[in-house]
């Protein structure tokens, strides 16, 4: 046995890393998945079952060839190998993400996102996974002499595994992803496991050729992994980024700057370089404080934003109402910093890093104008989509306040999660009106309190001194429909919006998929 081995320090310390190092992939896992497939619950599902089976499947076989052969050779040249296929996940699986992506689009017509992350997981994680599986039953063999002392043994590796995977479960969300990102949180900990591997080797003087092999690939794909965004296609990119809490990616061009968090195909906040308004949603829901009683620029009124991003509606309203206090509430203090230096954002908007229903557990200010806008494609908070939570809404509104909800995924499927969120709306407020963003799936829910007039508001159009907001809020008030009570409604205790979410998205990916494929037909039969 090699000399290192022989106080079983070494065989501790394998054991220790190796269980850090599972912990560290698995989070950088669902960090590498979030721009393309979301963060929600069922993704960090797929990731974990994953996982769980990559392990089990590691530890059976494991156990089986540490009976055969007792060799350590063989496990440290397992970590290497498991180094050497980590460290080029940030580099290659994103080509393996947007490969199978494309291949599922011409293939697969439901559950379409859940399929695309099974795949990828299993093709990217569970090989290295199952060889740092094969640890555990490996050393336990080695470190064994009697049967006197295998609890014993196999106790302190249990511990020392267990302690490394709760370090590892720490340091990346808190320190590495934070501070240096995703793909040198991969290198970090695939270059521990090589070390692990190459001392071993090292240490004995054999396998040298293995050795430097080994550190010329590590090097060569720390290198490529830090070349290639996750939007590495994507032009006019400013800032590319990660918090403790999303993805961030602000891109600019002529007209515009966007922030995108998360999922790469969607925007969450846009500020238009000509100082014109966005001709998106957020141009209907600034029709809110006029339903409210605040008519022109003089008037003057309370707006709390949950969900602020970068700040576009705060924005807006900013621009109609100045003598408004309008007050925003992000959890994430990067996107809190980015709306100052890439969007411009006001300093009279005071921006308090919350969360939205957390905040309003600590507030006891009411407000004219409540905007819930924390909804990004499937990642629904759920505690902020309940019966309980609009409630908590409503007592915080004025006697004559009203709350715009922005839903972003709107089909005209029955049952849906936008169903299921109106419902629950609708079944606090005593009226509710939806109006559907023109080309794009966004939807407005308007809801007021009990005692404001829910259309005294139409009557105040002449007052209004701004063109744009007066067309605005013409339209809105055209197009508006009353919400019929419904049974479906979400609360803290039955609340599955990341089901609910998975349909609806699933029926847009689809509908996307049909237009696709009726441009390429007309394409053929042109040529």
């Amino acid at each position: 046995m090699n000399k290192i081995l022989i106080k079983k320090t070494y065989l501790y310390a394998t054991e220790f890393f190796a269980g850090m190092s599972v912990m560290a992939v698995e989070l950088g896992a669902s960090r590498l998945l979030a721009p393309y497939f979301s963060s929600s619950q069922i993704v960090w599902t797929i990731i974990i079952g994953t996982i769980m089976i990559a392990m089990a499947m590691g530890n059976a076989v494991g156990g089986r060839w540490a009976d055969k052969d007792d060799n350590p050779d063989k496990l440290y040249k397992r970590l290497i190998i498991a180094a050497l296929w980590i460290v080029a996940i940030p580099f290659l699986g994103k080509f393996v993400i947007i490969g199978i992506s494309l291949l599922l689009v011409k293939t697969v017509s439901t559950n379409f996102l859940i399929t695309a992350a099974f795949l990828v997981c299993m093709i990217i994680f569970v090989f290295p996974l199952f060889l740092l599986g094969t640890v555990t039953p490996s050393l336990i063999k080695y470190s064994t002499k009697n049967l006197e002392e295998s609890g014993r043994v196999a106790g302190n590796l249990g511990a020392f595994n267990t302690t490394g995977s709760i370090i590892g479960t720490f340091l990346p969300t808190f320190v590495t992803i934070p501070a240096v990102g995703t793909a040198v949180t991969f290198h970090i900990f695939s270059g521990i496991i090589l070390l692990i591997g190459i001392i071993y080797f090292v240490s004995s003087k054999r396998k040298i050729g293995l050795v430097v092999a080994s550190g010329i690939i590590f090097i060569i794909f720390v290198i490529a992994g830090n070349t290639l965004g996750f939007a590495f296609w994507e032009k006019g990119i400013v800032l590319e980024d990660e918090s403790v809490y999303n993805y961030l990616l602000v891109k600019e061009d002529d007209e515009s700057i966007t922030l995108s968090t998360n999922v790469l195909f969607g925007v969450q906040s846009v500020k238009m370089k000509n100082d014109e308004l966005t001709d998106m949603y957020y141009d209907y829901a600034s029709v809110a404080p006029l339903m409210s009683g605040m008519v022109n620029s003089e008037d003057e009124g309370d707006i709390l934003v949950l969900g602020m991003g970068t700040g576009t509606f705060a924005t807006q309203c900013y621009k109609y109402y100045p003598k408004a206090n309008i007050t925003g509430v992000e959890i994430d203090n990067k996107i809190k910093d980015i709306s100052r230096e890439y969007f411009d954002l006001e300093e009279e908007i005071k921006v308090y890093e919350y969360d939205g229903r957390a905040y309003l557990n600590v507030d006891d200010k009411k407000y004219d104008v409540i905007m819930v806008d924390a909804y990004q494609d499937i990642t629904i908070p759920f505690q902020m989509s309940t019966v309980e939570f609009f409630e908590m809404v409503k007592s915080h509104l004025k006697e004559n306040g009203v709350m715009v909800v922005n839903l972003n995924m709107y089909t005209k499927t029955p049952g849906d999660i936008n169903d299921y969120l109106i419902g629950s709306i609708d079944n606090v407020f005593d009226k509710c009106f939806s109006i559907d963003v023109e080309d794009s799936c966004n939807r407005e829910v308007f809801a007021f309190n009990d005692k404001a007039d829910s259309t005294k508001w139409r009557e105040n159009f002449s007052e209004i001194d701004n063109n744009y907001l007066r067309k605005m809020a013409r339209k809105v008030s055209s197009n508006l429909k009353e919400y019929k009570r419904s049974k479906h409604i979400l609360t803290d205790d039955k609340a599955p919006v990341e089901l609910l979410g998975m349909k609806t998205i699933d029926v847009l990916i689809n509908e996307e998929i049909e237009n696709v494929k009726s441009i390429d037909l007309d394409f053929l039969e042109d040529k």
